[in-house]
């Protein structure tokens, strides 16, 4: 039987955590927060919302590590906990919550499937942001062999654990920004199938964007020249996959 849990990273995000977890708490299901070596006001708020809300479990970084790493160390929590899938929101915002029945309904529908927002973005949306995000997707569309991502930046998403677990302790992640991309490529490597879900991406007045330019652009260089290696070592295998039509759904 499937079991469902969340995991949210948290590096200095104050605003909106706690109406976040309001939210997901109608749920009834295990809430895993990752502050990653948050300042001492978002530490001391996340540990108060500890003994607010009972299906909260607070992992803690001394030092932040990056956004990807919090998101490992949750997903391996929550694969520890027992649970079978984690739906990945981050704490700053811009997903549209209202949003989270449906992606948990289309992952019970179909429990094999990586099921990933596809952002509908406003007027909000930092122009420079968007036009990035497009080197990213041409990328991962060449290492994963395949359009079916078509957003791996978004961090709203439902993971099935017993694969992801698998993947995440058998290879070498970027800690930071990229992971939210490698992740997604290595998943299509091992046949995961994809499931787009259009969803609507704000970027709110209180936001706080920890994107370095510099060290991130970088990170997210290095990681898809490592994918791209990678994509030619299993391009056999990559391509009986997607010329004889199977799946995981």
């Amino acid at each position: 039987m499937a079991q469902y849990g969340f995991v949210i990273p948290v590096y200095n995000h104050p605003h909106y955590i706690q109406a976040l977890l309001e939210h997901l708490n109608v749920f009834a299901s295990p809430i895993i927060v990752v502050n990653d070596g948050s300042d001492e006001q978002c530490t001391q708020l996340l540990q108060d919302l500890k003994h607010q809300f009972a299906q909260m479990i607070l992992l803690e970084h001394e030092v932040n590590q990056g956004k990807g790493q919090a998101v490992i160390t949750g997903l391996n929590h929550a694969f520890e906990l027992g649970l079978s899938h984690a739906l990945q929101i981050d704490s700053d915002g811009q997903h549209d919550w209202q949003d989270i029945a449906k992606f948990l309904q289309i992952s019970q529908q179909h429990p094999k499937a990586m099921v990933i927002g596809q952002p509908i973005f406003d007027e909000t949306v930092p122009k420079k942001r968007l036009y990035g995000r497009y080197a990213t997707h041409i990328w991962v569309w060449i290492n994963s062999l395949s359009f079916e991502i078509k957003d791996s930046m978004c961090g709203f998403r439902v993971y099935p654990l017993a694969v992801t677990h698998r993947i995440l302790n058998t290879a070498k992640f970027q800690p930071r920004m990229g992971f939210d991309s490698e992740i997604l490529v290595r998943l299509k490597w091992e046949n995961v199938s994809f499931i787009n879900v259009p969803t609507h991406v704000i970027y709110p007045e209180q936001g706080i964007s920890h994107f370095n330019v510099w060290r991130d652009n970088v990170g997210m260089s290095t990681a898809h020249s490592r994918l791209f290696a990678g994509m030619l070592l299993r391009l056999p295998k990559l391509l009986k996959q997607k010329y004889t039509g199977s799946t995981d759904v």
